[in-house]
């Protein structure tokens, strides 16, 4: 990852957010990313190697952790997170947008140049409809993969041990998951900083619709 790329992006978010927006930024960009780049990343991958069952019936094990494990829990939350911080880039896209047309005009009319916008960044217009809208659907994204967490993951919380009786296994097997306790204190981590993102998001809604 280029991070020289990405500060200078995340710059242009802050320079364009409110004051909840960059509040959401440093929580994101801490307490989500740098935890998933940095511990999370590296306490799922063994979820497959060092899953086992008591049984050596060929296949019994892959089809258990299929089961449990439909989708793997460490690609769900890199795929929700790439969704959530989408939305502000769509904010800059827009800003910029607005620069390039004001930058058109100005080469277009010369002498007779009026400024369509005397500050491309500011929440009015099309631009306001678009923060609101990343805002809406930042928040509906965390919620949805809490649900979906929820779904796969009763309670958010990873049992030591799981029965199975899918075929080929020869009856109920016991099978276990390397480091539940772990990976359940990450889980938790990451519906609680999700619920502290919706709420700010939701709130930084309400205060852009008042203050219009």
């Amino acid at each position: 990852m280029n991070w020289g790329v990405f500060e200078g992006l995340l710059s242009g978010v802050n320079k364009y957010s409110t004051a909840f927006g960059r509040i959401w930024l440093s929580l994101v960009f801490i307490f989500r990313l740098l935890v998933y780049v940095v511990a999370a990343e590296r306490v799922w991958t063994d979820d497959h190697k060092d899953f086992e069952c008591n049984t050596r019936q060929p296949g019994c094990t892959n089809v258990c952790f299929d089961h449990f494990f439909p989708v793997s829990h460490i690609r769900l939350w890199a795929l929700q997170l790439i969704l959530v911080t989408c939305p502000s880039f769509l904010v800059l896209m827009h800003v910029a947008y607005r620069e390039a047309k004001e930058q058109r005009l100005r080469e277009a009319s010369g002498d007779k140049y009026r400024c369509m916008y005397p500050n491309p960044g500011k929440k009015r217009g099309g631009l306001w409809w678009t923060y609101l809208f990343s805002l809406i659907f930042k928040a509906s994204v965390d919620v949805v993969f809490l649900y979906i967490f929820y779904r796969f993951y009763k309670n958010y919380t990873l049992p030591w041990v799981v029965k199975c009786k899918l075929p080929p296994c020869p009856n109920v097997v016991d099978c276990f998951i390397s480091r539940p306790t772990e990976k359940t204190i990450f889980t938790l981590f990451m519906v609680v900083t999700a619920c502290v993102c919706i709420v700010l998001s939701l709130i930084e809604a309400t205060y852009l619709i008042g203050k219009r």
